[in-house]
């Protein structure tokens, strides 16, 4: 029994761990412990002493106080590691590099994770005027191209089990019903690409295609503009160049 219990705390310890990294992973900046406490809800002597462990370990960071406390380099290295070392960011590499080389503008390479999409790989717009953009950034999949062109991948139900009711609006533009979303995945469907009007960013529509080396596909690549670049002939351009780019994938990822 003494064993069990034992077992039960190491694995509420890990759990623990690994929740206070999301925590810090998702908010920038340094936080106090009393802020920290406050959110996760763990006994406040508990937390002290896990947060002391993962900053020996350098998972988490203080401040010169040695009272404020945020993600550490280890994490960064981690992260590094999953991106270098995932085959379908390295199969994709020439591909991205091209689309990028036809359209001129921002694209983004990401992967499905529950209701969002994150980003794995990114080649930056060489215009002045561009999106900002990071590896890691976690974004809404109903209000993204690269979520869209996911969830279309999946039948009417599966969307429904993978999204709320209700959708978080980033932007006045973001559909929140999930209804409507279904009913604009089909037209994804049949048009091969999706499309985000302002629906993330205000200023910034985004096209995007999902990876068809499995079904439903979990990872998508997309093109992102400032509406003010964007014309009707630009737009067709991104249209034909990400289709082209999803065959081209297809072929690099297909033994994945």
């Amino acid at each position: 029994m003494a064993s069990a219990d034992a077992g039960g705390a190491q694995v509420k310890s890990a759990v623990r761990t690994v929740e206070l990294l999301e925590y810090f992973a998702g908010r920038a900046g340094m936080h106090s412990l009393a802020g920290v406490q406050e959110a996760v809800g763990y006994p406040k002597s508990s937390l002290y002493m896990l947060l002391r462990t993962l900053v020996e370990l350098g998972w988490v960071e203080t401040d010169a106080t040695g009272t404020r406390y945020g993600i550490g380099v280890r994490a960064l290295l981690v992260g590094t590691a999953y991106v270098d070392g995932d085959e379908v960011v390295a199969a994709s590499r020439t591909v991205l590099d091209r689309l990028a080389d036809a359209t001129a503008e921002t694209i983004h390479l990401a992967r499905l994770d529950g209701a969002d999409v994150v980003h794995l790989a990114t080649r930056q717009s060489p215009h002045h005027l561009r999106p900002f953009t990071r590896i890691g950034r976690r974004l809404p999949a109903h209000s993204t191209a690269l979520g869209k062109a996911l969830l279309a991948t999946h039948d009417d139900e599966q969307v429904r089990e993978l999204l709320p009711e209700t959708l978080p609006a980033p932007t006045g533009h973001t559909v929140t019903d999930r209804e409507e979303l279904i009913e604009e995945l089909r037209a994804v469907r049949e048009r091969g690409f999706a499309v985000d009007r302002e629906e993330n960013t205000l200023g910034l529509s985004c096209f995007g295609v999902a990876i068809p080396y499995r079904t439903p596909a979990r990872d998508a690549v997309s093109c992102s503009v400032p509406v003010a670049r964007l014309t009707p002939a630009h737009e067709r351009a991104i249209g034909d160049a990400l289709l082209e780019a999803r065959d081209r994938l297809a072929l690099v990822t297909r033994r994945l």
